[in-house]
């Protein structure tokens, strides 16, 4: 039998990558090994995530916000940012989106959209895992259409009181601070929608955890409820003004999805080659089939292209030049492809390994559960569809 060989040596994805890139990711990818894999499928199994605990230890590496400069963040590249995010879910989608949340989301929203007072009150906290934050976008009837939200913030005197829920909130019911987006009674129609910092602990607050989830159960999953939540002019965050302000936010949540879907992907795809090559079928390895040659192949090709496609995208973001914003339909493009081709070759692997993949002895079937959540979450593939479509054609076809 010749030497195997990976899918990111076939593809040269190292050559791809600084030394500090290379690091970064190695030290995610340790840390996984030794601190998340061995307890994963438990968390998985009950439901249940340790996320104080775990966030002081990822909050020490350096993980949360780190592609955020300044008050304690790391300042790395983007890309660095996403291989962080591909090791994390090579472990489990459910431990990325406990990254990206507090990073992508929470600190993001800070960092771009606070004041200077905020930023201090909490960056460095959480970026130490110390303090945990949450993004209260999604209502229970408002999904791909934020605009339509009914949460409500009315001002009464120098204070804004709000009302309203979220829904499937990651991170809430263990959060400190809630990023909640609510309509104001400013005279500004869609402009009017605003961010608020929401200490969990002010009164009117709430968090129930949602349970019986087949899909990211190794994550905290809840609701924000508000019920009269007063708050000072203060918490308001200044430079968000519409939806702008949040869909910037779930901008570069999605960025780290388009990594951490390659990680997903390469977990199912290296665990049925290790698999096929030791399960034995009429006297012969599994893995000198040519149909199961034909299924690692086609596999590896659309894993390879999935990570190409990542680091291209990792670079157009970290480009610094005058177009070095990179545009929400470039992000569309990697978390429809990167998304949609996980989930396929999860499915598939878990045909290599057949009725042991369905077990959690072995991690297809929980990263294929995963996928499914985030094949939807932060935009479903038919609203990424018509963001590249209306770039290509240059027709909203939303409504």
């Amino acid at each position: 039998m010749s030497e195997r060989k990976t899918t990111e040596q076939l593809f040269g994805i190292d050559r791809l990558l600084d030394d500090d890139e290379r690091a970064i990711a190695a030290t995610v990818a340790d840390f996984g090994a030794k601190r998340l894999r061995p307890h994963v499928a438990e968390w998985f199994a009950d439901g249940v995530l340790p996320a104080r605990e775990l966030a002081l230890e990822l909050g020490g590496m350096g993980l949360f916000g780190m592609h955020l400069t300044g008050y304690g963040c790391a300042g790395t590249s983007a890309t660095a940012y996403g291989l962080a995010c591909l090791e994390a879910e090579a472990v489990d989608s459910g431990l990325r989106s406990f990254v990206s949340v507090q990073g992508s989301l929470a600190m993001f929203a800070i960092h771009r959209w606070g004041g200077e007072e905020q930023k201090q009150e909490w960056l460095p906290r959480m970026a130490t895992g110390e303090a945990l934050g949450c993004f209260g976008l999604t209502e229970p009837d408002f999904g791909s259409n934020p605009a339509g939200m009914l949460t409500h913030a009315r001002r009464d005197g120098d204070d804004w009181i709000l009302n309203g829920a979220k829904m499937w909130i990651t991170n809430s019911p263990v959060a400190d601070v809630a990023v909640v987006w609510a309509r104001t009674d400013l005279e500004e129609g869609a402009k009017g929608i605003r961010g608020f910092l929401v200490p969990t602990d002010t009164p009117g607050f709430s968090a129930p955890e949602i349970k019986n989830k087949m899909s990211l159960r190794a994550s905290v999953t809840g609701e924000i409820v508000l019920d009269d939540v007063r708050l000072p002019s203060s918490s308001m965050l200044p430079e968000a003004r519409g939806l702008r302000g949040p869909l910037s936010c779930l901008n570069e949540a999605r960025f780290g999805i388009v990594f951490g879907a390659v990680g997903a992907a390469r977990d199912c795809l290296e665990t049925a080659i290790e698999y096929a090559a030791t399960r034995e079928v009429f006297d012969k390895p599994l893995s000198g089939y040519q149909m199961t040659q034909a299924k690692i192949a086609d596999m590896s090709v659309e894993l390879g292209k999935a990570y190409l496609l990542a680091i291209q995208l990792g670079r157009i973001k970290d480009s610094g030049d005058g177009h070095g914003s990179i545009a929400p339909e470039q992000v569309s493009l990697g978390k429809l492809n990167n998304v949609r081709e996980a989930i396929k070759i999860a499915r598939e692997c878990r045909t290599v390994l057949g009725a042991n993949g369905i077990t959690l002895e072995y991690p297809v079937i929980r990263h294929a559960n995963n996928l499914e959540s985030v094949l939807t979450y932060e935009g479903t593939s038919e609203m990424h569809q018509l963001m590249i479509a209306k770039a290509l054609t240059g027709e909203d076809a939303f409504r």
